[in-house]
């Protein structure tokens, strides 16, 4: 799916919009992506840091660095989205005056997956925090975090889940894709 005509350089249409890196069953072509991401406005492939780890039923769990987690997510859709945006402009005004920096490579302690853009934040993060167990000021296997990715060209930043606390038994993922 291509980019959205008005999206914003940095993945971020303006607007009440928000973008969230996916890496598991959210992606395109598996199995939770047709009924809680249909109708989103933009598909990249992006890069994020951290480690993926595999569930005896061969469900991926991100960690993250918590030297990369830039917030932690809400009840508040709204809220988080404005924290969001106002964090992406950010980062676009550092860029505009440095050069932009190279994307973390490939392999270990780099995770693939897309960078999706939504512009109903109020419908979609309380329907995807459900499915992914998130319970803001609960206790929840995952947790929603803000965290820098890189596109191609470009970085923003985008809310995903992160593993709350992994289980000790849980191994690492050698790629750094989840194939299903």
């Amino acid at each position: 799916m291509a980019r959205h005509a008005d999206t914003h350089q940095a993945g971020v249409r303006f607007g009440c919009s928000i973008a969230l890196f996916v890496y598991g069953t959210l992606k395109r072509g598996y199995s939770n992506h047709d009924g809680y991401c249909h109708g989103v406005n933009s598909v990249e492939e992006a890069l994020v840091c951290g480690r993926l780890f595999i569930r005896p039923d061969r469900i991926p769990f991100l960690e993250v660095p918590e030297r990369n987690i830039l917030a932690t997510g809400t009840a508040d859709p709204a809220a988080d989205a404005s924290v969001q945006q106002r964090l992406a402009r950010d980062i676009e005004s550092r860029l505009m005056a440095e050069r932009p920096p190279d994307p973390p490579v490939s392999g270990r302690g780099v995770v693939q997956g897309e960078l999706l853009v939504f512009d109903d934040p109020e419908t979609r993060l309380p329907a995807i925090d459900r499915l992914e167990g998130f319970r803001p000021g609960g206790r929840s296997l995952y947790r929603r975090v803000l965290v820098p990715v890189w596109m191609k060209e470009t970085r923003t930043v985008a809310w995903t889940y992160a593993v709350e606390t992994k289980p000790l038994d849980w191994p690492i993922l050698e790629s750094d894709s989840w194939t299903g």
